[in-house]
């Protein structure tokens, strides 16, 4: 009997995928499977495409914790539809000590191609083993080839005794130390926040990393995108020329504004961020932000999303908007995943086409569509 439903099991698996296969359409919220009928294990991730064929780079979520327990997964397509798996692109250590030892958190891998080195960097956010989220720390890794292997080469704080380019100055030293002892969320503390408060506190060792994202603009500069100072204010950090660390320019964005899960996309010569609020694993609603330059100022406006379930970004966290140049006008795909803290490995995907009314994004639900 357990055969028989053994095989049942792979039979419907099978089935399963060979529909999604023959309609190539995308389901937001439902299960996806690879090319082998597993469902795809590639949360917080981002894509690459390299030679008209698309690597998905994610997390792999283990059934119990969302710690890192094997590394981050790749997955390549033709069509974004029909994934083909690729193997572990980094996987963590089993050397202990080491900043990617098994049991860290690692999280929102994001590869990017450099046209002058040759080199495929991945930026992602790490956690060293057993510290919670105290590090907030970038890791760095490089390969030859979009698939991988990749090789790790440093994890950091950003931009240590640096100070933004958009700073006004120094608080003086008696309300420094004032603020430090302050109670936080009075109207008090967060002026001195907006100022830069914890900009002075951890410039010796540089800035906190968390949510984070990079992005590569039309000219070959890249940017890395994260969640900074306590996950109250966005930093954008300018990469070197070989896209592996920080080149010491960096700008705040809306200071004390509580941003994290940045995803940025350029659109018409406009620069667009979407990124969500700080409730933890919950959904919450999605804020959205515009510059004329990447490095800003950066001006808020409503929230793309529409319609039911909207204020709660339809149970979904962003990670990356996908641009696909098309004939015509490119299709720009709003990537998220549906959390499941209590079973991290069934956290879904939920891909949404982003429409523009009058030149604002606009996303709506749809049960299943197509890439046409």
């Amino acid at each position: 009997m357990q055969n028989k439903l053994s095989l049942l099991v792979v039979f419907v698996s099978m089935f399963l995928f060979v529909q999604t296969k023959l309609n190539g359409e995308i389901h937001p919220g439902k299960i996806w499977l690879d090319n082998r009928g597993i469902p795809i294990n590639a949360h917080g991730g981002g894509i690459l495409e390299y030679k008209n064929i698309y690597y998905w780079f994610g997390e792999y979520k283990s059934d119990t914790t969302s710690a890192a327990m094997v590394g981050v997964t790749c997955y390549s397509s033709k069509d974004l539809t029909n994934w083909t798996y690729r193997g572990i692109a980094l996987p963590v250590s089993d050397k202990r000590g080491s900043d990617i030892e098994k049991g860290c958190i690692l999280e929102r891998p994001k590869v990017i191609f450099n046209a002058k080195t040759g080199k495929f960097v991945m930026w992602f956010h790490l956690e060293l083993k057993g510290q919670g989220y105290q590090s907030a720390r970038y890791g760095v890794a490089v390969s030859n080839t979009p698939a991988g292997p990749y090789h790790f080469i440093r994890s950091a704080r950003s931009c240590p005794d640096i100070y933004p380019q958009n700073w006004e100055s120094c608080l003086n030293d008696s309300v420094y130390q004032e603020g430090l002892k302050m109670k936080w969320w009075t109207p008090e503390w967060m002026w001195l926040i907006q100022k830069g408060l914890f900009v002075q506190r951890d410039f010796r060792q540089g800035q906190m990393v968390r949510d984070q994202t990079v992005f590569v603009d039309d000219d070959g500069k890249a940017y890395h995108i994260f969640a900074s100072e306590d996950n109250l204010t966005l930093q954008i950090a300018q990469l070197t020329d070989d896209y592996l660390d920080h080149n010491g320019r960096y700008w705040r964005v809306d200071a004390g504004g509580q941003n994290e899960a940045p995803e940025v996309f350029k659109r018409d010569g406009l620069y667009w961020m979407i990124t969500s609020g700080c409730t933890g694993w919950a959904p919450n609603k999605a804020r959205m932000f515009w510059a004329k330059k990447i490095t800003g100022p950066w001006t808020q406006v409503d929230s793309p999303f529409c319609g039911p379930m909207s204020e709660i970004t339809f149970g979904g966290q962003g990670t990356y908007v996908l641009k696909i140049e098309k004939k015509g006008s490119p299709i720009y795909v709003f990537m998220a995943d549906i959390w499941q803290p209590k079973h991290p490995s069934d956290a879904r995907y939920m891909w949404l086409p982003i429409n523009f009314k009058k030149g604002i994004p606009v996303i709506s639900w749809i049960n299943s569509w197509e890439i046409h």
